[in-house]
């Protein structure tokens, strides 16, 4: 293995947990409604006899700032996605019109905000698990490709500051976006 290739795997993984991160922060839930928030929640539909991503299975969107709407694309699914959205864990309460359902996203209390930043920082930490399990990937890479004779000794060295580097530099957005997020759910 050429070592701008492992460098370049070594990113890859790092940013792929930073994208991970950034996902996963969409469905913590604010004051405010969007439809990340809901579009992961695994809905059981009878009629199909399997269970599918709620994205899946309706368009939903963000008419208003604390109100989302869902339209399913088979109309026959509406029920069950009614029910899954009420059995999930972020405690809504969906509505059903004619067409479609709509789900009014209620005010956070102090101590459920305190709760989801909570949650920030376990998925941050996560987060940076999956950094610097990828930093150790480096490093071993780093050792193998010495042991290869693909690196001299200096350039080994060169390899992992690189990766060390890396890592600190995801660790930092990893940080940004933590600090952002807990931000965004303190704001009343």
């Amino acid at each position: 293995m050429d070592p701008e290739e492992a460098i370049f795997d070594v990113e890859d993984a790092m940013q792929k947990a930073v994208d991970y991160l950034i996902h996963e922060f969409a469905t913590v839930r604010t004051g405010k409604a969007t439809p990340g928030l809901i579009e992961n929640i695994d809905v059981h539909v009878h009629s199909y006899g399997s269970t599918m991503k709620l994205k899946q299975l309706a368009m939903i969107s963000a008419p208003e700032a604390r109100m989302l709407e869902v339209r399913a694309f088979d109309p026959s699914t509406t029920q069950d996605i009614e029910r899954a959205i009420r059995e999930s864990r972020l405690g809504l309460n969906p509505a059903a019109g004619s067409t479609s359902l709509r789900v009014p996203i209620p005010e956070l209390s102090e101590e459920r905000r305190r709760d989801m930043v909570k949650l920030i920082k376990q998925l941050a930490e996560e987060a940076k698990v999956r950094i610097r399990s990828a930093r150790k990937d480096g490093m071993d890479t780093a050792k193998k490709m010495r042991a290869d004779n693909i690196l001299t000794e200096d350039s080994q060295k060169d390899f992992e500051a690189d990766v060390q580097e890396l890592t600190n530099k995801y660790v930092k957005k990893i940080d940004e976006h933590a600090v952002a997020k807990e931000a965004d759910l303190m704001k009343v």
